[in-house]
């Protein structure tokens, strides 16, 4: 397959690149960084890559690369956590998500020869916040900042249903692997410093990165995958069981509990990240057989950490 990738040298799309290398697919990287992207993807290691500057916020010629090609994967986004949330930094996150899938379906819709598929990132973000409620693909949008974004990006995307294109929106957890989330928090366990968040009862829902790039590939080359996609293992866990396992896998303690209030004081709204959660279950992969490599987190980090 030829298979255009927005977001490609992020900490999902490098892996998901190399592994379609490895598939042998060609693959076109739409980069805002060409410089970076062709560092990323050296033309010996990555023979099947072809990287194309673009600007996700208008067209251009970049356009063009749409054509002819089987299948685009969208992962462009502003990353959430980290940062507060001011009234500039939530403009970004909207438009790094919603504006720049609205021109890719506009390439799209202006390519002469359409792909087949769009897989689209969005988030669990979609279903709000909850202690006790499970959620999945067919559970109701909350209505918070998150939840609203996630509706307005995958409202962006539904467009190309209208050209006979499939559309996979990928609603996925907190992704896991070396780097990431997990690269912000080995430091402070490594210390002894880490500790459950706040309460700690708020659902964690994960998954490891490979899981994740197989995901995309199995909706990418299955025609009976649409739709709403919840990328998430199937066991998730609350924080604090979070945090147990994460000690154990580093064998450092984890003891010292990070209060909500603090954490508000730092960041503001964007706390909610860290101190809400949502139970977010993979119904459509498990009913369409996929097969995750770690389904629990004590798998998951002992991979990682091995």
């Amino acid at each position: 397959m030829q298979i255009v990738v927005t977001g490609a040298t992020g900490f999902v799309g490098v892996k998901l690149v190399e592994r379609l290398q490895a598939l042998g697919d060609r693959i076109v990287v739409l980069a805002r960084n060409s410089q970076k992207a062709n560092r990323q993807f050296p033309q010996d290691a990555f023979p099947n890559v072809e990287v194309i500057g673009y600007t996700p916020f208008e067209m251009g010629d970049w356009a063009k690369a749409i054509s002819g090609s089987d299948a685009v994967i969208n992962l462009a986004g502003e990353p959430l956590a980290g940062v507060r949330w001011t009234d500039k930094r939530k403009q970004e996150i909207r438009d790094s998500r919603i504006l720049t899938t609205k021109v890719l379906v506009e390439a799209i819709a202006k390519a002469d020869i359409k792909p087949q598929v769009l897989i689209s990132a969005s988030a669990i973000g979609y279903y709000g916040t909850s202690l006790d409620k499970s959620f999945d693909e067919y559970s109701y949008a909350g209505d918070d900042f998150l939840a609203n974004v996630c509706k307005d990006w995958e409202s962006a995307a539904d467009a190309v249903t209208d050209m006979g294109i499939r559309l996979v929106k990928l609603r996925t957890g907190i992704v896991l692997g070396m780097g990431g989330a997990i690269a912000k928090m080995l430091p402070i366990f490594q210390i002894g410093g880490g500790g459950k968040i706040g309460t700690g009862k708020q659902w964690f829902s994960w998954i490891h990165r490979d899981d994740l790039v197989e995901l995309i590939i199995y909706a990418l080359k299955n025609d009976r995958v649409t739709g709403a996609l919840n990328a998430t293992a199937p066991k998730a866990v609350t924080n604090e069981d979070f945090t147990i396992s994460f000690a154990k896998a580093i064998k450092r303690p984890a003891f010292l509990p990070v209060p909500a209030a603090a954490l508000v004081l730092v960041f503001g709204e964007s706390a909610m990240v860290l101190l809400d959660g949502q139970r977010v279950v993979p119904h459509k992969a498990e009913i369409n057989k996929f097969t995750f490599q770690y389904p629990d987190i004590d798998s998951a980090l002992g991979q990682i950490f091995a």
